[in-house]
């Protein structure tokens, strides 16, 4: 992702669905690693000014660590291999925070303790923990970073409860608690969701967030209402409604999603179509569509998922495309391959045509013992010569290995600087008391 976003403000409805994305993207990913804080904290600030309509205060914002400024000064290209660091905590290769295979025991707990160094940014420790009893499970994640006397400060608490009322449905909450100027722990953000099983086989979910007002009480911020059932035998559809603030106040109908997914033997298809509402003429306008396509064969499996969403012009045109393919050998070995296409490319100017932007390479074995190993190589064009073609930007290594007492994880991340020589720009660490809780996974997650 660039530094410097350029976003054409052409109408509220792009505004509001271009919104909605990111913060749904910033959601998921404000779980997985603090590194991501960064990013989130930067698209954040840019949807503060893409929009005067919706406050802002319901997202959980973020103070990240700042970048001492002789390494931002010293080399303009450092931001750069950062991005792409920090994309890198998100793609093929993930630290996975919930068990691949669950014990069957149904009263289950585990802890995972995360502690990441990177150069020029402060450290930080994430430690969470699972607990579950009978019909309750409670989820925490407590980030601590460095303070001034050297030692790990509390700075960011995430606490989920989620309970099975009965065989038709769940309830769930999540608190997010900040630290005041007095270093008290304070509630932010509340999230509660509430997922019903109908008797015709449909889902219904409506989820409530709410967030501190200028006055510090919590005030709904956001509702959403999702409605799943299958129209025929191996179509799903999902209609989804977004109610944000409105300028007469309160809450009201901003953006519809709509998505469908359909198997055919071990093809998947799925469409994702948002609109957006007008504030002129008061009509839905579709402002993004995402349409991916999976097939496997075998051993191996192929995505393709192509984006559209509004130009300039008001029309929608081509706007990102991915390309993934994963196989697996007979010895078990794992290789994936994801390619990322996009109208916007560093260093080149936009003209509506797709551009390979990033190639993704990674390989996962296990050995013997169990032990994980999992490789990933990032390419990318060179900014000052994007034409020439990808080049090696960053190289990530990852360890998982189990035992009696657990499992711990190493990652490595080196990247290119200034001279074209790759350095380590950050080693993160996990441990946990659970052999389930920490795995590696390569290429997008499989869809369900």
């Amino acid at each position: 992702m660039k530094h410097r976003m350029r976003i054409a403000k052409h109408s509220h409805s792009a505004v509001e669905a271009s919104y909605l994305h990111l913060e749904l993207t910033i959601r998921r990913l404000l779980i997985s690693c603090l590194k991501i804080r960064l990013l989130s904290q930067f698209v954040l600030g840019v949807c503060s000014r893409m929009t005067d309509i919706t406050d802002m205060k319901h997202i959980s914002q973020v103070q990240v660590n700042e970048r001492r400024p002789s390494a931002v000064g010293g080399d303009a290209s450092r931001f750069v291999i950062l991005a792409a660091s920090v994309f890198l905590c998100f793609s093929a290769a993930i630290w996975a925070q919930t068990p691949v295979s669950p014990p069957s025991d149904a009263n289950q707990s585990w802890t995972v303790t995360r502690e990441s160094h990177t150069e020029d940014v402060l450290p930080t420790r994430t430690v969470e923990s699972h607990v579950q009893e009978g019909n309750r499970s409670v989820d925490k994640q407590s980030v601590e970073r460095l303070g001034l006397g050297g030692h790990f400060e509390p700075y960011q608490d995430t606490e989920t409860e989620s309970v099975q009322v009965n065989s038709t449905t769940v309830r769930t909450i999540t608190r997010i608690f900040v630290r005041d100027g007095a270093g008290a722990r304070a509630l932010w953000q509340t999230t509660e969701e509430e997922r019903r099983t109908l008797p015709s086989g449909e889902s219904r979910t409506e989820r409530v967030v709410s967030a501190l007002d200028y006055d510090g009480k919590l005030q709904p911020a956001r509702r959403e209402i999702s409605q799943t059932k299958k129209i025929a035998g191996d179509v799903e559809e999902t209609k989804t409604t977004v109610m944000l603030p409105s300028i007469t106040g309160g809450l009201a109908p901003a953006v519809q999603i709509e998505e469908r997914q359909q198997r055919t033997g071990n093809n998947i298809e799925f469409k994702k179509t948002v609109q957006g509402l007008d504030a002129g003429s008061g009509k839905w306008q579709v402002s993004e569509v995402q349409q991916r396509s999976t097939k496997e064969e075998g051993n191996s499996r192929t995505t393709e998922e192509r984006v559209s969403r509004r130009d300039y012009e008001g029309k929608l045109s081509d706007y990102a495309r991915t390309v993934s393919k994963e196989s697996e050998s007979p010895s078990g070995e794992k290789q994936s391959t994801v390619d990322n296409y996009s109208v916007d490319m560093l260093g080149a100017s936009r003209d509506g045509s797709l551009y390979l932007v990033q190639r993704v390479t990674s390989s996962e074995t296990t050995g013997p013992s169990g032990q994980q190993t999992a490789m990933q190589k990032v390419e990318e064009p060179n900014p000052g010569d994007p034409s020439a073609g990808l080049r090696v930007t960053s190289l990530i290594s990852d360890k998982v290995s189990s035992g009696p007492s657990g499992a711990q994880a190493t990652r490595t991340v080196q990247v290119r600087n200034g001279g074209g020589e790759f350095e380590v720009m950050s080693v993160d660490t996990a441990k946990s008391d659970n052999i389930h809780a920490i795995h590696v996974q390569i290429g997008p997650p499989k869809p369900q």
